[in-house]
């Protein structure tokens, strides 16, 4: 019986031992894929047009992969919805036709309801503050929810913080919003708060946003002030109250299969290539908020702050709503609030 022992126990730690083998020749053979030389021509897609700062973010991570990757991972860009809507993007991303998207939290909202905690309103002073953000537990559990997409989430980049721009009326509370129609990016949260101002919301594509405020269709929009400039929407409308009551980020994403199927090396050299894309934005973006008031006041607009104690009564009721409505969600206003 001894001897029968033994020969066991010497069976399973030859076992063990080809297991581990055949486990680090995968690792093995999976960087080696990498350094022998494996090449990549990816397909990134995102809404906004190449004078915005989301597509100086693309292009800052075009320009790191290549370097990262000793030329290897070639990116292709594709701004301005060239590609469809938000809607079609992502379906691309998860069919794989497109390897990347920088997709907006709020188009994400209606697909992953974690995604509208970045529009509590007020929760972040500045777009510094809401950058250092994307590195807290609560910004990566949201980014993990895209995972039953077959989507990989890999970072935030962050345009503006959001203004509301007035065709012909300077609003100064929002008993002076009631009635009219704005234009909102159709994500809940978004539309919430404005319907609890009085207002009506319109969801209309990027590109009918300026004949819809020039015709009169709308009486004014939530926007950031990038997309102010970018889409001369200072043509059109007079007023821009300087709120900052949300964030603007866009999900970069990239397709599961894709990217589980390139070695751990390879990997790393996209994190590594979106993050430093991320603080280029945020970074660089933070920079010109004076530039750009100061840009859209010279084509004629009249800029002023607006203090967020206007607001209060939205603040407590997005609080109240969607805490409720994802432990992700009030786990990001307990972090942030």
């Amino acid at each position: 019986m001894n001897k029968r022992l033994y020969l066991l126990v010497f069976a399973l730690m030859l076992f063990a031992l080809g297991a581990c083998s055949n486990s680090s020749g995968t690792d093995a053979a999976q960087d080696a894929n990498a350094q022998d030389g494996e090449t990549y021509k990816f397909k990134l897609a995102h809404i906004t047009p190449p004078s915005h700062m989301w597509h100086k973010g693309a292009e800052k991570f075009k320009e790191e992969l290549d370097k990262r990757s000793d030329g290897r991972m070639q990116l292709e860009i594709y701004p301005s919805s060239q590609l469809g809507t938000e809607a079609d993007m992502v379906e691309q991303i998860v069919g794989g036709s497109i390897d990347f998207g920088l997709i907006t939290a709020a188009y994400m909202s209606s697909r992953e309801e974690a995604f509208a905690a970045w529009f509590t309103p007020y929760a972040f002073e500045n777009l510094k503050e809401a950058n250092d953000a994307r590195d807290s537990d609560v910004a990566k559990k949201i980014l993990d929810t895209l995972d039953q997409q077959g989507l990989v989430g890999l970072d935030y980049l962050f345009a503006g913080q959001r203004v509301m721009l007035f065709k012909d009326k300077e609003v100064k509370n929002t008993a002076d919003m009631e009635g009219m129609k704005l234009r909102v990016t159709p994500s809940p949260p978004m539309q919430d708060f404005y319907t609890s101002t009085g207002a009506g919301t319109v969801g209309l594509p990027l590109p009918e946003v300026y004949s819809a405020v020039q015709t009169g269709v709308i009486d004014g929009m939530d926007m950031d002030l990038d997309a102010a400039i970018t889409n001369k929407y200072y043509e059109v409308v007079d007023h821009g109250a300087v709120t900052n009551h949300m964030v603007w980020p866009a999900i970069a994403m990239v397709n599961k299969s894709t990217f589980e199927g390139m070695s751990k090396a390879d990997q790393q050299i996209i994190r590594e290539s979106i993050k430093a894309a991320a603080e280029y934005t945020a970074m660089t973006r933070a920079e010109k908020e004076e530039e750009f008031k100061e840009e859209l006041k010279s084509n004629g607009m009249n800029i002023y702050e607006l203090d967020s104690s206007v607001f209060e009564e939205q603040i407590q009721m997005f609080d109240k709503k969607y805490g409720k409505k994802d432990p992700l969600i009030q786990e990001f206003i307990d972090t942030f609030r």
